[in-house]
């Protein structure tokens, strides 16, 4: 029975993605849209603004957040186009990222949630909910672990560059909240927004711009 369930759910992972962000997200919206100040946020601000943040930390929390910055992804994108495998890799990722800051700023819009007030260390101007740098920062980075995965054939290869693509998604979001600009719930929610966007993306859009990788069994036995 569980070993049925487990094939079940590897089987439709995309949809179990999908739905669990949305729930969460949903979630989030909705204590948003109430007005009050989230748990999350509260605690959040609590551990890293008041905890964490020193004069030493800040200029490396700037440079992180600085990763989701426009003249940042545009050297990753002309790196992706110069050196990542797939018929038309570097369309693929720039498409996923307008594609990304569209939706970001329709959300903004419809929800419209102030900026945190009172401990910002650099100044940002538009609505907080949900962070854009984190929505990015998951949909970009996100399509490279994607994509390593699906043409990187030595396993420790792909195991580290994922973890570090991973890390830096997180590292970017927690900078977020250290600079004061977004809070704790701005940045979960852009990354549940994110993860479910690539889902759909990976599955309907990607390999139409990346073709089809062969199958890591069909390159051990050709490497035999």
């Amino acid at each position: 029975m569980t070993k049925a369930l487990w094939g079940l759910l590897r089987e439709n992972r995309r949809v179990v993605i999908v739905a669990a962000c949305a729930i969460v997200f949903l979630t989030l919206l909705e204590d948003v849209l109430e007005g009050d100040l989230i748990r999350l946020d509260e605690a959040a601000y609590v551990l890293i603004v008041e905890h964490l943040r020193a004069d030493w930390l800040t200029p490396i929390m700037e440079s992180i957040s600085a990763l989701a910055s426009p003249v940042i992804l545009m050297v990753m994108l002309l790196l992706i186009v110069a050196f990542a495998p797939g018929r038309r890799p570097g369309a693929c990722c720039a498409l996923n990222l307008a594609l990304v800051v569209v939706l970001n700023q329709v959300l903004k819009f419809i929800v419209q949630r102030p900026r945190p007030e009172g401990f910002r260390l650099t100044a940002e101007t538009g609505f907080s909910f949900p962070s854009g740098h984190s929505m990015v920062a998951m949909a970009f980075l996100g399509l490279l672990i994607w994509m390593v995965w699906r043409y990187e054939r030595d396993r420790a290869v792909r195991i580290g560059c994922s973890v570090a693509l991973a890390v830096l998604i997180v590292a970017v979001g927690v900078s977020r909240i250290y600079l004061g600009v977004h809070y704790a719930s701005d940045v979960v929610a852009g990354f549940c927004a994110s993860l479910a966007w690539l889902a759909f993306y990976t599955r309907v859009v990607a390999p139409l711009f990346l073709g089809e990788a062969p199958s890591r069994d069909v390159v051990e036995e050709a490497g035999e």
